[in-house]
């Protein structure tokens, strides 16, 4: 996987994760990550302007890294979180900029762990890396098969499940989000599945004042997110 921009590039290598090889543009200059490359033995290749643009469909800000596929984690890991855990669940985001926001959000919040399933959903790619900021970096992000089993592992270990739609809701600020909680962020067009909508514990719904009836998908988790943390006194 090809991931691009200054910011990115300077979280991987702060990071020391593997990479297999990095392309910079001629006359390529910046002194956070020229520190960072020094006196490390890193395949480097240096290319012009229009090859860099050829090779990505973003601002890729001189520099390129070739850094092999995402490494996904497994639900297993939850099992140690603590007794205030905040988890995201994804049902079916498509977008990779709303991906790539929500998991900006999410670890500003200081929130460590979402939940995406395999199929019909966006993973993890260059444009959720970059629209994240390389935030990616300090997230679990947990790929599983079947939503809705996942659902019922969470409630297994002690969490209450909140989903987000208009219908049969309640005000966001009505639920108490005391104890472990994990919040379900529908698909951007159609919202939660079915299936995801049966299992929440509840239904949120965040008022709408003016004539748009929807948040996007980025700012909802956003929304739904900090009144969490509101309501945990952080």
């Amino acid at each position: 996987m090809l991931i691009y921009g200054k910011n990115v590039a300077e979280e991987y290598l702060k990071k020391g994760k593997k990479i297999k090889k990095i392309i910079i543009q001629e006359g390529f200059n910046d002194k956070n990550i020229d520190s960072l490359l020094e006196n490390k033995k890193f395949n480097i290749e240096e290319k012009s302007k229009y090859e860099l643009d050829q090779l990505v469909n973003g601002s890729h800000q001189g520099i390129i890294m070739d850094v092999g596929d995402f490494e996904y984690k497994n639900i297993d890991l939850i099992d140690n979180c603590s007794e205030e855990e905040v988890v995201l669940i994804l049902d079916h985001i498509e977008d990779p900029h709303n991906f790539g926001a929500i998991i900006r959000t999410a670890e500003a919040a200081g929130i460590k762990d979402i939940i995406i399933p395999k199929d019909r959903s966006v993973s993890v790619n260059s444009t959720v890396i970059k629209t994240s900021t390389g935030a990616v970096l300090n997230m679990n992000i947990i790929m599983v098969a079947n939503l809705s089993n996942s659902i019922e592992y969470l409630k297994n270990k002690g969490f209450w499940v909140v989903g987000t739609a208009l219908e049969d809701s309640v005000d966001f600020r009505s639920i108490n989000y005391e104890g472990k909680i994990a919040l379900v962020i529908g698909n951007e067009g159609s919202g939660m599945t079915r299936l995801t909508k049966e299992k929440c514990d509840f239904i949120a719904k965040i008022p709408m004042y003016g004539e748009t009836n929807s948040l996007n998908a980025s700012v909802a988790s956003g929304v739904m997110i900090y009144e969490v943390l509101r309501q945990k006194g952080k």
